[in-house]
């Protein structure tokens, strides 16, 4: 792809065999092949640079665990079979339980005793599977307790695909605020007071607002809310602060975020949108791979020209099978001018950013042999 000669050029394996890069993220849109990258990447730094290596998906799709060659992946990090054998290197992958690292954080926090009155909790229940932001939040408490524990050279994170971008970061700041936020403290304040209900104490101090607010909410989530609440006082300010400290995390020179995208106008849009909202957050973009781009393996021969000389054959009557030949190099050679123009545009806006282009693959990939030939592609001199 031309526009591989102008945008300095991204060297993933000088990245995967740092020992000062302890985390790789993997951000974009859906259907760009991140998974497939996070999962390539984890492999070729467990194999070719001998890293103890965890991937981390956040997207329920199986594929992750199909490609790897394992049957099933939660919330504990599986062994990849024949990865690292008689190498300092080895992989493990995992997929993100929400609601079970909801739970580890709470028994971690808590006695037991309290943590069965938090399980057994209506509203917990509601919130710890459903609730917008938990699924992100989760992820960055289940991405801190893999850093902290220090079992890992390197972590490797497949974040989900969100229209909104960078959710990943966003929502774990808004679920911290609500868990750590003024009105629940509110409804907290009772429990601390001697044992009075929420409705109680809304009831005597609020007069006409606690009827609104128990129309809105009902009485019976009121109760909820205040059991949850109340159960929760032990942990409030942990959620913020252990959020905060994995902020800070992906905000150090140890971890590198990787913008994933097709040479396709909507993905190249959400990749600038990503690459500028990093910026902003001042989080370290290593560089953008743009994966399934074509390329022709004649680049002198135009399009114009192959058109031309399919147009010759035709009319002389000759050579069918090279006519034919020569409108699919035209095609092709259109298909790369194009993606070419689109993947410009990103070059415009961010000169600075290292880019690599891998080629489309005849298949999907489905196995580790896959997956090496994804990791080669992407780490080519």
């Amino acid at each position: 792809m031309s526009s591989d000669q102008h945008l300095p050029r991204l060297d993933v394996d000088r990245i995967l065999s740092d020992p000062g890069v302890r985390i790789v993220v993997c951000c974009g849109s859906g259907g760009v092949g991140k998974t497939t990258t996070a999962a390539a990447l984890a492999l070729r730094a467990a194999e070719q640079h001998g890293r103890r290596t965890v991937v981390l998906t956040i997207d329920p799709a199986r594929r992750l665990a199909q490609s790897l060659g394992l049957t099933e992946l939660d919330n504990t990090p599986r062994p990849v079979k024949g990865v690292g054998e008689g190498s300092e290197g080895s992989l493990h992958a995992m997929m993100l339980d929400m609601k079970r690292t909801f739970d580890e954080v709470v028994l971690a926090h808590t006695d037991p005793a309290k943590a069965a009155e938090i399980f057994a909790n209506p509203f917990y229940q509601a919130m710890s599977s459903t609730f917008s932001g938990t699924q992100e939040y989760m992820a960055m408490e289940k991405l801190g307790h893999l850093h902290a524990q220090g079992d890992w050279d390197l972590i490797v994170v497949d974040t989900p695909p969100s229209r909104s971008a960078l959710d990943f970061l966003d929502a774990p700041a808004r679920l911290g605020r609500f868990l750590d936020g003024k009105m629940l403290r509110l409804l907290l304040a009772p429990a601390r007071a001697g044992g009075r209900s929420v409705f109680g104490l809304v009831t005597a101090s609020f007069g006409v607002f606690s009827k609104v607010v128990q129309k809105v909410l009902g009485a019976q989530l009121l109760t909820d809310l205040s059991g949850f609440v109340a159960a929760l006082d032990s942990m409030f300010g942990g959620f913020r602060q252990r959020a905060e400290q994995t902020f800070e995390i992906l905000q150090a020179d140890e971890t590198a975020f990787l913008v994933v995208a097709t040479p396709e106008p909507d993905a190249i849009r959400e990749a600038s949108y990503f690459a500028r909202r990093l910026g902003e957050e001042r989080m370290p973009l290593a560089g953008l791979v743009v994966n399934r781009v074509h390329a022709v393996k004649a680049p002198g021969l135009t399009e114009e020209a192959s058109l031309a000389g399919a147009a010759g054959l035709d009319e002389s009557g000759e050579q069918a099978p090279t006519a034919d030949a020569l409108r699919i190099h035209a095609a092709l050679a259109a298909l790369a001018e194009r993606e070419r123009v689109v993947t410009a545009g990103f070059e415009a806006e961010f000169p600075h950013v290292p880019t690599v282009a891998v080629t489309a693959q005849p298949a999907d990939v489905h196995d580790i042999d896959g997956l090496r030939t994804i990791g080669s592609a992407i780490s080519r001199p």
